[in-house]
């Protein structure tokens, strides 16, 4: 248990006056408890059980006072601990959320293929809580049970020493190393509990998560009935793990208190015999109560703390991820860059699946480059390879004659503008999310880039975007067409005014009419840029002066349109296809 406390504590470490400060007052109020009460309660009740009644009235407003004073300063310590180690505890939660998010934003793209998008916000959101629970739990009892314990335990000694016949009474707290065993058996139990339920809720999340983002198709193949039965199923299996973290949990409280029970009993019955006075006897009764309720919260505590253990390596997991593509230690300055790429014999693998072998190309300035080929062939591997999403498993690839490795990542990528196939659009308004080409542009900026995409026009259409520029376009552009969607894209790219442009089939979604216009904004956006075209469909090629085709993973050929056809038999094939169709 000390090593979990250990992670806790060390989650609070950026709060450590706060801390400590707190553990003081948890230390008096402890004290306060197990020591202060315990001898209020011994005075009280001996006066009342003595059949002497000459006590002064002032000496009897003094005993009487003495349990609010107390109390006062109880709860004024407890209070002012709680308060200040949940401050640390929360102020930490957030530090944590923030820290696991800022990683997230750093991992490579190979990361979010091997994780679930559920699972990963059920991490950041439900398993962060569970921390932030725990650490609550933790303010109201890492101190003051401790501490309430040792009070009672110095009063104990101090009763014994003043009255004849008391030590035997405690014989009974041989009970005490008995509960230790029980608490032990069911925390590990619990926090091996505790982590597959989170991970049952992080599949539950990803569930969730799925079905809202297809809602399209799960009614387009009436899907309805299976999503509802796959729902209700990780519905069942969160709610049996839940259970057995349940029976763990509140299962150890009844054996604590069995255990505290025969101590207790022990206690009334060799007092009884040894002729213990009635108040002593009552205060004593008390401090092991209170030393036994102490023991029964250490034992929840121990608990709770093995769920927030379960959580905290889910989390850990992240923030231990390794970052595989980082910036190099010795970076090279880019200035004016001209667009000059070259691939050096470059082979790349997604894990054990090769997905490029061997690959060299050179793409000079100003080159409209159409990458073709069957499907999974490496086209967009080839792509996803200049602006760092992956690094090469072996060879380099070279910008105006650097190897990428040595570059910053974000100066290499603010020579990089892309237009997708599906264009993602924040939740936010149009302007801003045109200025996501380059976050630093003025509105006036912004809306050149939207004429220049010809998105202006509908953008200023008060029928299409009441609020203009203004207008939320909802969650992924769910209010705009595929059009206008990718109007805005290119407005972005128009913004960034990169030296490097890649298109990823970016009109091969749309209609006729809305390609048309598309087409025109993406002739006026290649001019002058180097430019990579992943292409499905050879008519978005007609502008490319040079054409690389892949076949499994491997360069077949490079070459303008005419030299091709009549040399390359694939691309004749791919070509000729796509002609008839």
């Amino acid at each position: 248990m000390l090593k979990d406390l250990k992670i806790f504590l060390g989650l609070l470490s950026e709060h450590k006056k706060t801390v400590v400060f707190a553990v003081a007052l948890g230390s008096v109020a402890g004290l306060v408890t197990g020591g202060g009460l315990t001898n209020g309660v011994e005075q009280l009740f001996t006066l009342i059980l003595s059949d002497d009644r000459e006590l002064s009235t002032s000496q009897i407003l003094g005993v009487a006072a003495s349990f609010p004073i107390l109390f006062v300063i109880l709860g004024i310590c407890v209070f002012a601990s709680a308060y200040l180690l949940n401050y640390a505890g929360l102020a930490s939660i957030q530090s944590l959320r923030s820290r696991v998010f800022s990683r997230i934003q750093l991992l490579p793209l190979a990361y979010f293929q091997s994780s679930k998008t559920g699972d990963l916000i059920s991490r950041i959101t439900a398993d962060t809580t569970v921390l932030q629970q725990t650490l609550t739990f933790i303010a109201r009892n890492v101190i003051t049970q401790p501490a309430t314990i040792i009070g009672a335990v110095f009063y104990l000694y101090y009763v014994a020493a003043k009255n004849d016949g008391v030590y035997q009474i405690y014989l009974c707290l041989i009970a005490l190393p008995i509960v230790i065993f029980p608490i032990r058996k069911f925390t590990h139990k619990i926090e091996r509990k505790a982590r597959q339920q989170q991970e049952e809720l992080g599949a539950l999340t990803n569930n969730l998560a799925q079905n809202l983002t297809a809602a399209r198709e799960i009614r387009a193949f009436n899907l309805q009935e299976r999503e509802n039965r796959r729902f209700t199923e990780r519905l069942a299996d969160l709610f049996i793990s839940q259970m057995k973290v349940v029976k763990y949990q509140f299962g150890l409280g009844p054996v604590v208190e069995v255990c505290s029970s025969m101590g207790l009993s022990i206690a009334f019955v060799i007092g009884y015999y040894n002729g213990v006075p009635g108040g002593v006897f009552t205060s004593i009764f008390l401090a092991l109560y209170l030393t036994y309720t102490a023991v029964k919260k250490l034992g929840t505590f121990a608990s709770e703390l093995s769920k927030g253990v379960a959580s905290y390596q889910r989390i850990a997991e992240i923030l231990e991820s390794p970052v595989d593509i980082d910036d190099p230690a010795q970076p090279v300055e880019l200035q004016n860059v001209l667009g000059n790429i070259e691939f050096h014999s470059v082979s790349f693998s997604y894990g054990s699946t090769p997905a490029l072998k061997d690959a060299s190309a050179v793409i000079s300035q100003g080159d409209i480059c159409a990458l073709v080929g069957p499907s999974g062939a490496g086209k967009s591997t080839f792509a996803n390879l200049v602006p760092r999403f992956y690094d090469v498993s072996e060879g380099r690839i070279t910008l105006d004659g650097h190897d990428l490795r040595d570059m910053r990542m974000n100066d290499l990528r603010d020579q990089i503008a892309i237009v997708s196939q599906d264009p993602v659009l924040f939740d936010d308004t149009i302007m801003e999310n045109i200025r996501l080409g380059r976050q630093d542009a003025t509105d006036e900026e912004v809306m050149e880039a939207a004429r220049q995409a010809f998105a202006h026009d509908f953008i200023s259409d008060e029928t299409n975007c009441p609020q203009g520029y203004e207008t939320v376009v909802g969650e992924r552009g769910a209010r705009l067409s595929g059009g206008q969607k990718q109007r805005i894209a290119i407005a972005r790219a128009f913004l960034r005014n990169a030296p490097i442009l890649i298109l990823d089939e970016a009109t091969s979604a749309l209609d006729s009419e809305s390609e048309a216009k598309v087409q025109v904004a993406l002739d006026a956006l290649v001019a002058g840029k180097t430019v990579l075209i992943i292409a499905h469909r050879f008519s978005t090629i007609k502008n490319a002066n040079k054409i690389i085709v892949f076949n499994e993973g491997k360069i077949a050929d490079i070459g303008a349109h005419e030299e091709l056809y009549s040399r390359c038999p694939l691309y004749k094939s791919l070509f000729d296809q796509q002609q008839a169709s």
